[in-house]
């Protein structure tokens, strides 16, 4: 076998699975005729209160003893 008919082969099997892929985790026909309505957007409390901020994030720089 020649490496361009193998090369053909794997590009093959390579273009089903990503068409297997397509039609596992792709949306439903059902899904594709009757979208779903997007839900009703509920007003939202004002928050009670401020949070306290939060510790800086910074790298931790420790001492390393010469040896």
């Amino acid at each position: 076998m020649s490496s361009q008919s193998t090369a053909g082969f794997l590009g093959a099997v390579v273009a089903a699975v990503a068409l297997a892929a397509a039609f596992i985790y792709g949306p439903s026909p059902s899904q594709l005729r009757n979208p779903t309505q997007p839900a009703a957007v509920q007003p939202q409390a004002a928050p009670a209160a401020e949070a306290a901020p939060a510790a800086p994030r910074g790298p931790v720089i420790r001492e390393v003893p010469n040896n």
